[in-house]
């Protein structure tokens, strides 16, 4: 079998159903999180490379859950859980690796210091491990700068020309690996009745953003036991908001590296290079 293979499947968690992109693989398992609003599929270019060395498994943290704004969101605390429940549905048994990028690195975190994952080593991408002062509130849709800004996304297109048209236009987009980006124009964004929209609504988008402070995961770091590599982008917009390297020392195993030419998005934009530094690092233990 082709180390390109892979299928998109579905699992009953017990009260919600996550999809989730699996490439069948005879080595250890590898979990990879996906950030805020995003999918799976973006993890192709990198999980491609991987999947001959792992059993690597993607889902997708998005539509399973309803948008709860009037309390707080859609919860990362309820991710993580959801999380250890999707490996149990899918017998995933030591040893076993993860990875996690943005809002997928912080559930990581959470699943193995609240709910016992046992995780050979972990690789956390930029995750999103606010300043302590962040937590503990429940801010409105309109309160909070990233929900606000998100349910508010353009959500209709007429086809996919209109759609790659938009892509382009946006300096969000300009520094992505071109194979990325088709990724994301096939798959982020999908048929509807009346033209496309995205994969991961508006809504839900907004709702995984106010889920964010929740949980505080700083009296919590000291119980990741594993060997964890913390990656912060050279350019991210995240410089001076988002201590990574903070976070990285208060774990017992964490190491902390700069991912140079790369911004918060580093696995959209340096796809090539993520791969190098997951496989080195988990090949180094």
């Amino acid at each position: 079998m082709s180390c390109d293979y892979k299928e998109y499947k579905q699992a009953d968690i017990g009260g919600a159903k996550v999809n989730y992109l699996e490439y069948p693989g005879n080595g250890p398992s590898l979990i990879m999180l996906h950030a805020t609003g995003f999918l799976p599929w973006v993890w192709h270019p990198v999980a491609r490379g991987l999947s001959c060395d792992y059993d690597v498994t993607a889902p997708f943290f998005c539509k399973h859950r309803e948008p709860n704004m009037e309390n707080g969101g859609i919860g990362w605390k309820d991710l993580a859980r959801d999380l250890v429940k999707l490996m149990e549905v899918l017998e995933v048994k030591r040893p076993y690796y993860m990875v996690g990028h943005s809002m997928g690195g912080a559930v990581a975190t959470l699943a193995t210091a609240l709910f016992g994952l046992q995780p050979e080593a972990m690789v956390l991408i930029e995750p999103i491990i606010l300043p302590e002062q962040f937590y503990g509130f429940n801010p409105t849709v309109e309160q909070h700068p990233l929900a606000s800004k998100s349910i508010k996304r353009r959500n209709h297109w007429e086809d996919r020309q209109e759609a790659r048209e938009y892509l382009l236009s946006k300096k969000f987009f300009a520094s992505w690996d071109p194979e990325v980006l088709e990724i994301y124009l096939q798959y982020g964004i999908v048929e509807n009745s009346g033209g496309l929209t995205l994969a991961c609504q508006p809504d839900k988008e907004a709702a995984l953003f106010l889920g964010s402070s929740q949980e505080n995961p700083w009296p919590v770091l000291a119980k990741l036991h594993c060997p964890v590599l913390v990656l912060e982008g050279e350019t991210t917009e995240n410089k001076g908001i988002i201590p990574f390297e903070e976070a990285a020392a208060a774990m017992p195993n964490g190491e902390f590296q700069i991912v140079k030419g790369a911004g918060h998005l580093i696995p959209m934009e340096r796809p090539r290079k993520t791969q190098a530094l997951i496989k080195e690092f988990f090949e180094s233990l």
